[in-house]
């Protein structure tokens, strides 16, 4: 290349930059992207944070009196923000992209405070636009910093919350989750009297398909206000306990446990998958409709025994009764060798 093409570019390339120092700002965009089921900042919260920072102006202005850096950093100060870029194009526009946390759970503690978390697990403060709809956790340590026993804790609440969140009929089902003192999760239905103890937020997915499974063929013919308790945080059994029961009740609950395992047991043979593909085959005319009650629904739930069924092995159930005071016949399957 010759001196005199050098010195055409270098002629150019400073009249470019003259150019731009010169340019104004015509005008700017703003586009929020993220969140899909719930929207808690609008355009207008992006456009008063950025004339806050910008001192009132940004149309008309030049583009090299922009400081983008600390405009994205005013952006990103903003609970409800998870990321910003800011860039202008080649006609002066300047544009504003943000990307919008999503709330998935809505946390009560001890003391009665309440926030969100999102999908890192961080918490995010109310809003005063609107309300997410969200699965609710209440009884969570009510602490500024958080030790790793409420971190593990924090960790199992998001991820139980992400499943219920992807499942319309859990999120219909669902009315909040209580924690214990033991740290586990025990679910207050919307349809229904009794409780359901979850355990961890372990296996999560496959509590849930059990507890399906009992719904669908045991409570969906028994009444859903029949069992004061629903255990499904033991792998391979469900467990229902009643307060009390007649000797006739006792002999159909035998009936309808046993008729459990042996279609349990045709699932198993039919299919080598036994967990989310479950709910899709269950017929229109079993299928529950979340809020809605039948009226043989409707039974005094004052009873007591413990019913555990194994509902994912192939061996031969044996019906063990256990004489006591207070506890009513078992139907237990062997566990699978």
């Amino acid at each position: 290349m010759s001196v005199a093409a050098c010195c055409g570019l270098i002629v150019l390339f400073v009249a470019a930059i003259g150019k731009r120092n010169h340019e104004l700002c015509k005008d700017y965009l703003i586009a929020i992207r993220g969140a899909q089921k719930n929207v808690f900042i609008n355009e207008d919260n992006i456009e008063k944070m950025l004339l806050d920072a910008a001192n009132g102006k940004i149309k008309n202005e030049k583009i090299t009196d922009f400081n983008l850096r600390k405009l994205k950093a005013r952006i990103k100060q903003n609970d409800w923000v998870q990321d910003a870029e800011l860039y202008f194009d080649n006609k002066q526009v300047l544009h504003v992209s943000v990307v919008e946390k999503e709330p998935i759970a809505r946390i009560f503690t001890g003391s009665g405070r309440s926030f969100y978390i999102d999908s890192n697990a961080q918490q995010m403060p109310l809003s005063t636009m609107m309300s997410a709809r969200v699965p609710v956790f209440t009884n969570f340590p009510d602490k500024k910093f958080l030790n790793s026993k409420d971190s593990v804790l924090l960790h199992d609440v998001k991820k139980t919350a992400q499943f219920i969140l992807n499942d319309p009929f859990w999120m219909a089902q669902m009315e909040q989750i209580d924690i214990t003192p033991e740290r586990n999760f025990e679910m207050i239905p919307t349809v229904g009297n009794h409780v359901v103890r979850l355990g961890n937020g372990d296996d999560i997915e496959q509590k849930f398909h059990r507890l399906f499974i009992f719904y669908q063929q045991v409570m969906s013919k028994t009444g859903f206000n029949r069992y004061k308790i629903v255990d499904v945080q033991f792998n391979g059994q469900v467990i229902g306990t009643k307060e009390k029961v007649s000797k006739v009740d006792s002999v159909q609950l035998r009936k309808n446990v046993e008729k459990l395992l042996h279609e349990a047991r045709q699932m198993q043979e039919d299919t080598t998958t036994v967990f989310p593909a479950a709910q899709q085959e269950v017929p229109m005319d079993q299928k529950l409709v979340p809020g809605k009650k039948d009226e043989s629904d409707v039974q005094d739930h004052k009873q007591k025994d413990s019913i555990p069924v194994k509902t994912t092995t192939t061996a031969k159930p044996k019906l063990i009764k256990q004489k006591t005071e207070d506890t009513k016949p078992k139907a237990v399957m062997p566990a699978k060798n």
